[in-house]
């Protein structure tokens, strides 16, 4: 049984970690100036529909607008409109709220304002497929990019040729006004761009890349998706096109800052703390067994660190489905082939968790893992190597009762993982 102590202690680096990235400290360095005309927000994210609340707190002038944010994860505001649709797999109320954010934005003028806040979980909340798709063809091409293992910036150069939101375009149906971004990043590397697949936020990615990603990756598209693709779309703007000419971007959270806060709290604790990587990318379970092999190294050799440390880092991994899947999501996965590659290991428990609360589609953030957490799972006659190969992590640790329930958080800088190590 992982440590009481161990397990608040982890659990108070994950709370540090989303504090930092909470839009009410997140948003105040980071306001535009009122401008003479309107201010009208809009919005798309696991959190934006905190991120609002906050703003129109701040906000000293008059506010309008809509933001969209996945079902269950709505905050009450005064004068922006808070609309709620399906995540991962885009709906009909997606439609009707990318719909919405358009005309939020339709015939404003060059003294007009407009905020756009931006958070991870953006994609899926604001289908609009182009001409000749409907949407079930884009929850088709969402399920299918699920289910590929190919990184976030693969499955965004793809979605962003395959849609009429994405990819800076509502930034430029907000033209003449000026467009201000406040991101919350949830990408590796913090590329504004790949956050939501940018509505806002113009870049260079064209359906070139979109087209190299599909080779590059083995991504299979419905058929119809794919002959979209190749035959009807325009790329989305560029930066040098006039009408994204008047839009400014600002990453206002990131993992970055929410481990450097984590690091900060434990050794405020007295734990020393050791930041890996803020951008880490690949298979969930690959990963896992990677940081297992670091982790022993650390705990019976004191290399590349000497114990007693706490090991953190972000990023974002992915999940390639084979197969029937179970319940469970990228850090639960990763976190049971961290546990049984640590091959019974003592002194190490680790919390692996989504900052936004919710790992994959069941209620947990994420799971407490240990040297033994395999060998409970066999004592109640379950086997932990094929739970991880039919991707039912969550009924894993559900079964030793490890889940990490924090609930919805408001925001979402990706994945937090911190591996204390005795």
């Amino acid at each position: 049984m992982i440590k009481p102590a161990d397990r608040a202690f982890l659990a108070r680096l994950f709370e540090a970690a989303v504090e930092a990235a909470d839009p009410m400290q997140a948003l105040a360095p980071h306001l535009p100036d009122p401008p003479r005309g309107r201010t009208v927000v809009v919005g798309a994210g696991k959190g934006s529909a905190q991120m609002a609340a906050a703003f129109e707190a701040l906000w000293n002038a008059p506010v309008e607008g809509v933001v969209v944010t996945r079902y269950g994860y709505a905050a009450p505001c005064e004068h922006i409109r808070v609309l709620e649709a399906a995540h991962p797999v885009p709906d009909e109320a997606g439609m009707e709220a990318s719909a919405a954010l358009f005309d939020a934005v339709a015939g404003l003028g060059p003294d007009d304002l407009v905020v756009a806040l931006i958070c991870g979980g953006g994609s899926a909340l604001l289908p609009a497929p182009p001409e000749g798709l409907t949407l079930e063809d884009e929850a088709a091409l969402n399920e299918a990019l699920l289910a590929s293992g190919a990184p976030i910036s693969a499955m965004n150069a793809i979605r962003k040729q395959l849609s009429r939101i994405k990819g800076g375009r509502l930034a430029a149906a907000a033209h003449p006004a000026r467009v201000v971004s406040l991101i919350v990043s949830d990408v590796p590397g913090d590329d504004p761009a790949q956050v939501a697949s940018g509505p806002t936020v113009p870049d260079k990615t064209g359906r070139a890349e979109a087209l190299h990603a599909l080779g590059a990756y083995g991504i299979t598209l419905p058929e119809r998706v794919h002959e979209v693709l190749h035959s009807a779309p325009e790329d989305a703007p560029d930066p040098t096109d006039p009408s994204v000419a008047r839009t400014e971007t600002r990453v206002i959270a990131s993992a970055a800052h929410s481990l450097e806060a984590a690091a900060a709290m434990a050794q405020a604790e007295g734990v020393r703390a050791v930041i890996l990587s803020d951008a880490i990318e690949g298979e969930a379970r690959e990963v896992g067994k990677v940081l297992a092999a670091m982790v022993r190294e650390t705990a019976t050799r004191h290399r590349p660190f000497l114990p007693p440390v706490v090991l953190l880092s972000g990023g974002e991994t992915t999940v390639t489905i084979t197969g029937s899947g179970g319940r469970g999501g990228r850090n639960t996965e990763s976190l049971l082939s961290f546990s049984i590659a640590l091959g019974g290991q003592g002194g190490v428990s680790a919390l692996f968790a989504d900052t936004d609360g919710i790992d994959g589609s069941e209620d947990n953030a994420g799971a407490f893992a240990d040297g033994a957490t395999p060998e409970r799972l066999r004592a109640q006659g379950l086997d932990p190597s094929a739970l991880l190969a039919r991707h039912d992590a969550w009924g894993a640790f559900d079964a030793v009762q490890d889940l990490f329930v924090p609930g919805p958080t408001g925001t979402n800088v990706n994945d937090f993982r911190a591996i204390l190590i005795r």
